[in-house]
C-alpha cells in the first residue's frame, strides 16, 4: 500500500519529526516503546492502519484503511498537574484542521473532552497517554484518530467521516499536514499551561452542546442535568434540577438522543 504523509511547513519549521508506518498495531503503543528507547519527543508516529487501534477506557478504535491514525510523542511538555490540559489543546487543534477540510463547517465541534462531532456525529477521537521518566520528566503521547473516507458502523453511536459529511477533502494526508501545524500553534500558545485560559476560552469557542441537555455516565452511575461549559482546570460543569453546579472530572457524556 502506498501511503504518503508529511508535516506542514509550521511543524516542520517547530522542529517537529514524522514517522510513516503502512501498519502498526497502535500508534500510541509505537510512540510510547520510544519513550523506553529514549526519544527526545516532538515526534509524529502515522499509520495507514492499525490491528490495535484503541480509545478512551480501552475500547476497540476500529481501523480501516483511507483513515488517519496520529500519536504524537511530547517530552516533558508541562509540569505533570497540567499534562491532562494537552487534551483540550490537542481537541482545539483537531477542530481547526477539520473545519479546514470542510470549508469551516460551523457543524463540526467538540464534545466534552475532546471528542469531535459533526451534527452528533463522532467524527474524530483523542487519547491522551503518559510515562513517569527515571530522570523526573513526563512523556505525553497524544493519539488521535479520524474518519476521513470510512466511519464504522456497529458503533454504538452515530458516527460519521468526511467524506460522508460532503468535505471539500477527505484526504488523510492532507488533514495531518493541518493538524500538525495547528498542534504546534496552539502547543506554543498553551505556553506548558501558563495560558490555558486562553486553550479554555478557544475550546469553549469550539464546543457543542452548550445550554443542553446531558447525560454523563461515571462508575455505573448516570447524571443528568445542563450542560453548561467547562471550568478554569478543563472540568464538565453540569447544572443539576435546582440551580446546583457539579463539577465533573470524568465520565461519558451524551446530548440528547445519544448514547454516551
Amino acid at each position: 500500500m502506498d501511503f504518503y504523509c508529511a508535516l506542514g511547513p509550521a511543524a516542520s519549521r517547530a522542529g517537529y519529526r514524522l514517522e510513516v508506518f503502512t501498519a502498526l498495531g497502535s500508534t500510541n503503543d509505537e510512540a510510547m516503546s520510544r519513550v523506553a528507547a529514549g526519544d527526545p519527543g516532538r515526534l509524529w508516529i502515522v499509520a495507514a492502519t492499525q490491528s490495535r487501534g484503541r480509545g478512551r477506557m480501552g475500547r476497540v478504535w476500529t481501523s480501516p484503511p483511507g483513515n488517519l491514525y496520529a500519536s504524537l510523542l511530547l517530552i516533558d511538555p508541562a509540569p505533570p498537574s497540567r499534562v491532562a490540559q494537552l487534551g483540550f489543546v490537542a481537541g482545539v487543534a483537531l477542530i481547526d484542521a477539520l473545519r479546514a477540510m470542510t470549508a469551516d463547517d460551523p457543524r463540526i465541534r467538540l464534545k466534552w473532552p475532546n471528542d469531535a462531532l459533526c451534527d452528533g456525529a463522532k467524527i474524530s477521537g483523542l487519547l491522551l497517554e503518559g510515562a513517569s521518566l527515571r530522570n523526573g520528566q513526563f512523556a505525553c503521547v497524544v493519539g488521535i484518530g479520524v474518519n476521513c473516507q470510512n466511519s464504522p458502523g456497529d458503533a454504538p453511536y452515530p458516527t460519521a467521516s468526511l467524506r460522508s459529511i460532503g468535505a471539500a477533502s477527505a484526504d488523510r494526508a492532507a488533514l495531518f499536514a493541518a493538524l500538525s501545524d495547528r498542534f504546534a500553534h496552539w502547543l506554543e500558545f498553551w505556553a506548558r499551561g501558563d495560558n490555558f485560559a486562553a486553550i479554555r476560552a478557544a475550546w469553549l469557542e469550539r464546543a457543542g452542546g452548550i445550554g443542553e441537555m446531558a447525560r454523563v455516565t461515571r462508575n455505573g452511575q448516570t447524571l443528568e442535568g445542563l450542560f453548561q461549559g467547562i471550568d478554569a482546570q478543563g472540568r464538565m460543569l453540569l447544572e443539576r434540577t435546582g440551580g446546583t453546579i457539579e463539577t465533573i472530572e470524568a465520565g461519558d457524556v451524551a446530548f440528547g438522543a445519544q448514547n454516551p
